[in-house]
């Protein structure tokens, strides 16, 4: 039998301690969930006297998780998943349903797959919002962290509670000005080693996968300039010796305007679609990813 301070302890409280365990702030965790923070204060009192644990202790001017809490927390996210997962066991009509999907993905994936799923959101599903996040290097993070429901782009999010499903392939290509030395001829290896980069690294904290593949071959290069997305290269590109490396697909939009070339190494670009067991079992997210893998194999 359960004790009278732990039959106290209810799915919203196990909710605030997830919160404040992932943000490590009340005050940021009280307004993720849209609750008072002397509500958030109350949940986590009753789980200390239920565990006879502080779960949170002062460091300076944060505060640190327990051992117990962590403990805890990853318990009581499995539990909520699970009862989510339960009630969401049930028909799915798009054309009457109500809700909203968050879907986290970065320049690539917002430019060619984006524009025709909310086409076809609007289309079938009138009244589902959908909520579009960029994911940068965090695309694990939102998911672990429930900020968002699904996470596309070329990563690899390893786990047991994570799903994962192929969506489409692309390969590397150069641009540069019509210009520039490199637009005649072939873009060889030793032509492309020499020449002026430019590369898009999400603030320092993403690496593009050719790059790895080039010092795979002991080439390496050292961009010239380094940009946070691939926003506004066509402008930082144009009357430079600047060659950006980037997938063919946004490439081939830059064409009319830039010159297109081969990238001189096959690398692989795969797009996979991730998602945790929260969602996996709901209606709603189930058409979301299926409309998604639709949508993806025309393009």
């Amino acid at each position: 039998m359960l004790s009278e301070e732990l039959a106290q302890i209810d799915l919203n409280a196990l909710q605030a301690l997830i919160m404040v365990h992932d943000c490590q702030s009340f005050s940021e965790a009280s307004e993720r969930l849209g609750v008072n923070q002397s509500t958030i204060s109350y949940s986590i009192k009753r789980l200390r006297k239920a565990f006879n644990d502080p779960m949170f202790v002062r460091q300076g001017n944060s505060i640190l998780s327990t051992d117990k809490c962590c403990q805890l927390a990853q318990e009581a996210r499995e539990v909520l998943e699970r009862m989510q997962a339960l009630s969401s066991l049930q028909g799915f009509d798009p054309s009457t349903s109500t809700g909203s999907v968050t879907i986290s993905c970065n320049h690539h994936e917002r430019m060619f797959l984006m524009p025709a799923f909310v086409r076809q959101v609007q289309q079938q599903a009138p009244q589902i919002t959908v909520n579009i996040f960029e994911s940068a290097v965090h695309g694990k993070q939102q998911l672990k962290e429930n900020i968002c429901d699904i996470v596309l782009g070329p990563v690899a999010i390893f786990g047991d509670v994570y799903y994962r499903r192929k969506l489409f392939t692309d390969r590397y290509a150069c641009i540069m000005d019509s210009s520039h030395p490199l637009a005649a001829g072939d873009l060889t290896m030793d032509r492309y080693r020499q020449t002026r980069h430019i590369a898009v690294t999400h603030n320092g904290q993403w690496e593009a996968l050719y790059f790895a593949a080039l010092r795979a071959i002991d080439v390496r290069i050292t961009p010239s300039v380094i940009v946070p997305s691939h926003d506004n290269l066509e402008a930082l590109i144009r009357g430079t010796e600047l060659v950006a490396t980037i997938p063919h697909r946004l490439a081939r939009r830059l064409s009319d305007k830039l010159t297109l070339k081969p990238f001189p190494l096959e690398v692989l670009i795969q797009i996979d679609m991730y998602w945790t067991e929260r969602s996996h079992y709901s209606g709603l997210h189930a058409w979301t990813r299926q409309l998604l893998a639709e949508v993806a194999a025309t393009i």
